[in-house]
């Protein structure tokens, strides 16, 4: 015997009882109108009083993931029609693997199941198919009457003396020429299920007594949806050779229901239909019709909408006019919508068809012509009175496009980021017309620089004053809460090392950030020339450095909230006329609560200038910005690019750099020019630069250790002190334990891989 599929006891499990109820259910509030992402319409429903009688259903919520909506037990509802009648289902289990009985052959029978002739639901003989796969098996759907006799079925073949090559479908041609692919009887078959029976019987029989490819296809018979086959599942057969039954797709099917439904006592003669007493229908919408739905084993009736209506028909105004004139190409003339109805009809002065393009002819140049003069006049009294009232539309569009764009670049936020000085974005807010005059409505001449959060243009001021705007570059909210993070930082400091914020417009899709412009570019570009052409001398890159560091110390020690840069770079390091250091691109940076000393924060930074263990941890502390100096020092005193320096070991900038310092040939790698120019200074910021990469963050110094440490170096040699910080010894500063230098390279070198693959 053939055990039954599980779509087949899933469908038996639909036999809902249809008894009457004393009071008519209703879609009431309280009733859920959704399970996952499922509508489910009246007269379906979801708990008591909620669905009409047999269309109740379930929302399973019982495991991980989206809920489901079920109807019985297991059977799974995607879909549900009211125009077609329909439920959509699938079963994840909905197919079988028939094995051997014996060497004598496959040979069996099995109830297939029906839907009961109690419930509102049978399978639709349109939408789905009696499929069978397997090699020479043949499968027919016999009645369950006594008699037993053959209502259908299908034989799937293989060749027994060719070489098996795996082939289920074949593809063929459509009328329109496209290709599809169909169940063609090799390895598989499709026949129609019949109309109206509620329940059938399935009989197995092998045409093979040697079974040769029983176990290189699997031996399935399912009920499916039209074309499901023929899809990506019938390819997963294709696959490879054998059959795991972990890899079953799910099988849909399409389910057809009718309310009242009840079985036909005798054959052809129907039990039910649309109640003689309108006030017992279904059909509640007085723009509803009801609909007989009779077979030959069960009866009943459906709603539907009038024509020209659309919407639920099972319930009070549920049924709605639909606005013809709104739909394309139903009316190419002048277009009335009426009651379930539309009237199509010429302009004045043409005749023909409206309902096909260009039907309409004009009758008479005359009329024609007096029809645009009247046009003319009623064009010019109309722009007449437009220009009169021009003056306070405008007024009142400029006030609402300031509230509209003032809500979408989060004003709101940035007032809260800035709550401590309420008068703020008051105060900063620039009009976007002041900030076209200055950059020449954003000329791709005034472009003077970019990065990752945005454009930079250079711009003048109705008040002479030279600024840089940064515009970011798309309208995403990434971009706009790094644009209000990077103006509620920058409002809260006021540090000479520090870009200056003048203000921000928010009248635009896109935010705009003016600032303070600085005229001689970024440390990047001063420091990467073209060699041999010199650099900037050695007293200016430690007096950057120093800059740098005190910026830095005050971001993380003197403002209410410390501050971590989170990108320090020398990109992001402007320099004035006279080389003061301005820190610059705030956008990235975050506030510590002073109550904290990290926090978690997404992986954000430049790679060669990222801390290794911020990049593991995702924690963020000051000392991460304590690593990227250190790089900076590096860059300083190498001329090399941290981004993407190699040596010809693989290594990178921060590991060759602190390699050669622990093996004593930090010549190597310093820029000729600070060799020349530094003298014994350039070891003091070599060992400070390896102490603020340190891989443990706790044994690096802090900002304000840096700061003091370069401020000291104009002090003699003798007087030079770290400033109680725990650097590493190296032979370079005084030759000592070589194996303890190689143990924490070693370690360091590990975790400096990171700065390869960025996050």
């Amino acid at each position: 015997m053939i055990p039954a599929t599980a779509l087949t006891v899933l469908l038996l499990q639909l036999c809902l009882s249809a008894a009457a109820a004393q009071a008519t259910p209703g879609a009431g509030s309280r009733c859920p109108t959704s399970c996952g992402a499922v509508r489910v319409p009246y007269p379906f429903g979801i708990g008591d009083g909620c669905y009409w009688p047999g269309f109740n259903l379930t929302c399973d919520r019982t495991r991980a993931g989206e809920p489901r909506l079920l109807v019985g037990r297991e059977l799974q509802v995607v879909e549900i029609s009211l125009a077609n009648s329909t439920v959509r289902v699938v079963d994840g289990a909905g197919q079988v693997k028939l094995n051997f009985t014996g060497p004598g052959g496959l040979d069996g029978s099995g109830a297939w199941g029906g839907l009961g002739a109690a419930g509102p639901y049978v399978l639709s003989e349109w939408r789905n198919q009696f499929v069978v796969t397997g090699c020479n098996v043949q499968a027919t759907l016999v009645g369950d009457g006594g008699g037993g006799n053959v209502i259908s079925g299908c034989s799937s073949f293989c060749s027994i003396n060719d070489r098996w090559t795996g082939a289920v479908t074949t593809s063929s041609s459509t009328g329109d020429g496209a290709a599809t692919a169909t169940c063609s009887g090799i390895g598989c078959c499709e026949t129609p299920v019949p109309i109206g029976r509620p329940s059938y019987r399935v009989e197995i029989k092998s045409l093979d007594s040697s079974n040769e490819y029983a176990d290189r296809l699997p031996i399935a018979v399912r009920v499916a949806e039209r074309g499901w086959f023929d899809g990506a599942s019938a390819s997963l057969l294709n696959d490879s050779p054998g059959y795991s039954p972990s890899r079953r797709p799910a099988v849909p099917a399409v389910l057809e229901f009718a309310v009242d439904s009840k079985p036909v006592v005798l054959p052809g003669v129907a039990t039910s239909g649309c109640p003689v007493d309108a006030r017992r229908s279904a059909c509640r919408s007085s723009h509803a019709s009801c609909r007989n739905v009779s077979g030959n084993y069960r009866s009943g009736y459906v709603c539907r909408c009038l024509d020209g209506y659309q919407g639920n028909p099972y319930l009070a105004g549920g049924c709605q006019d639909i606005d013809e004139c709104t739909l394309p190409d139903m009316c190419f003339g002048e277009c009335t919508n009426t009651a379930g109805g539309h009237l199509c009809r010429c302009p004045r002065g043409a005749h023909g068809d409206p309902r096909i393009r260009n039907g309409c002819i004009r009758s008479s140049l005359g009329l024609s012509v007096g029809i645009g003069v009247g046009s003319g006049a009623a064009l010019l009294i109309m722009v007449l009175g437009a220009i009169l009232v021009t003056r306070k539309m405008k007024q009142r569009r400029a006030k609402m496009l300031k509230k509209k764009f003032f809500k979408q670049n989060r004003g709101h936020l940035l007032q809260q980021l800035v709550s401590q000085k309420a008068d703020i974005a008051e105060r900063m807010i620039i009009p976007l017309v002041e900030l076209q005059k200055a950059t020449n409505n954003f000329d791709k001449a005034r472009e003077i620089g970019g990065g990752g959060h945005g454009t930079v243009y250079k711009g003048i001021m109705s008040d002479l004053h030279v600024v840089a705007i940064k515009k970011s570059k798309v309208a995403i909210q990434r971009e706009i809460d790094e644009f209000i993070n990077e103006v509620a930082i920058l409002s809260q400091i006021n540090h000479r090392n520090v870009v200056k914020l003048f203000g921000c417009c928010l009248e635009t899709e896109v935010p705009l950030l003016v600032y303070e412009f600085i005229s001689n570019g970024t440390l990047y570009h001063h420091l990467h020339v073209q060699e041999p052409a010199p650099s900037l001398a050695w007293e200016d890159r430690v007096r950057i450095a120093t800059e740098t560091a005190r910026a830095l110390a005050y971001l993380h020690s003197a403002v209410s909230f410390p501050i971590v840069h989170r990108d320090i770079k020398s990109q992001n390091i402007l320099l004035d006329g006279t080389l003061i250091a301005k820190v610059s691109d705030f956008g990235a940076s975050r506030c510590i609560p002073v109550d904290q000393t990290e926090t978690a924060t997404a992986i954000q930074g430049t790679f060669g200038y990222l801390d290794p263990l911020y990049f593991y941890s995702g924690q963020l502390t000051e000392k991460s910005d304590v690593y990227s100096f250190g790089v900076l020092l590096m860059e300083l005193l190498t001329r090399k690019k941290p981004c993407s320096y190699r040596s010809s070991e693989e290594e990178t900038l921060v590991s060759y750099f602190t390699s050669s310092l622990a093996t004593g040939k930090l010549v190597r790698v310093l820029d000729p020019q600070v060799v020349e120019e530094g003298g014994k200074e350039v070891e003091e910021v070599a060992v400070l630069a390896v102490a603020c990469v340190r891989i443990e963050g706790d044994h690096r110094p802090s900002m304000r250790q840096v700061e003091l440490t370069l401020e000291s170096l104009g002090a003699s040699h003798d007087s030079f002190v770290m400033h109680d910080m725990d650097v590493p010894k190296y032979p370079v500063i005084e030759g000592s334990n070589m194996e303890e230098t190689s143990r924490q390279y070693s370690l360091e070198a590990e975790y400096l891989l990171s700065s390869r693959y960025p996050r």
